[in-house]
């Protein structure tokens, strides 16, 4: 799992995941994944799941890189508290995976919370060797 920053503002985690590293062959398998995960997670829950690849290439204009096969994000949330409205502005949370024909990448926005980016990167490692 690496750390970066995207576009020279927005703090990233990012996990490559080549094929031959897990059991997982598709996109939503590893969406299926992070299912399991999220419903098994006492605070977390569930909300959505998004194809950006499908939602792109519909637009009459489009741009995706050649390399991309299929991208999906998985949307949920970890709020256990709403101490003020400033907290809606990093929530809910999203991890993207996006299919580059010999590898998956995962990658996800960090959290302001540990606990939530604790558990998002422990989810993501799980995929290799699975």
């Amino acid at each position: 799992m690496k750390q970066k920053v995207f576009k020279e503002k927005y703090p990233i985690f990012e996990l490559i995941v080549d094929k031959d590293e897990t059991s997982c062959s598709s996109v939503d398998e590893i969406i299926d994944h992070f299912k399991s995960k999220i419903d098994a997670h006492p605070v977390a829950v569930y909300i959505a799941t998004f194809d950006h690849y499908a939602h792109t290439s519909s637009l009459p204009e489009h741009n995706i890189a050649e390399n991309i096969k299929a991208a999906k994000n998985i949307i949920f949330c970890f709020g256990k508290e709403l101490p003020t409205p400033e907290v809606m502005a990093v929530r809910p949370r999203s991890i993207g995976v996006s299919d580059l024909g010999d590898k998956f990448v995962v990658i996800f926005m960090e959290a302001p919370n540990p606990i939530a980016n604790d558990a998002m990167e422990s989810w993501a490692k799980a995929l290799k060797n699975r």
